[in-house]
């Protein structure tokens, strides 16, 4: 199965680059140019891994990782951002961000890493579940 992503920027620029850069690798990528578009795809359609902008006008990628983490907790987060201060990296990390990294990036290695980690996380997890349905049910003994 392919892993998606969801690529939300303001910058039309940024969000082409990744996504091209992306589906090259063998995602399937959706992009967004605010939260509220990232949110109304998440209604809708499977995403494994977020790649957001912090700064963005309207809802901020801050308050979509909020958003995101209350109804989809198990989606991984990927943040980026050109205006990098500590209130915002604390957030991110506060939120359950996986990631913050800085713009501009001299290649895609950082952000590449970051949605592979994610992804073998995925992974892991969905393995585990696997090896759990497939146990023989197990009687709980009673303390009591």
């Amino acid at each position: 199965m392919t892993n998606a992503l969801v690529i939300v920027d303001d910058e039309a620029e940024i969000r082409e680059a990744l996504s091209r850069h992306f589906r090259f690798l063998g995602y399937a990528v959706k992009t967004a140019a605010t939260g509220e578009e990232v949110l109304a795809i998440l209604a809708n359609e499977r995403v494994d891994v977020l790649i957001s902008d912090i700064r963005m006008p309207g809802m901020s990628g801050v308050e979509l990782l909020k958003a995101v983490k209350r109804e989809y907790p198990m989606l991984h987060a990927i943040m980026i951002t050109g205006y990098v201060n500590q209130d915002s990296v604390f957030s991110c990390m506060r939120y359950g961000a996986d990631t913050c990294i800085f713009k501009p990036w001299p290649d895609l290695v950082e952000i590449e890493s970051a949605v592979t980690a994610a992804v073998t996380n995925i992974r892991t997890w969905k393995q585990k579940l696997r090896q759990l349905a497939e146990m023989k049910p197990t009687e709980r003994k009673s303390d009591g």
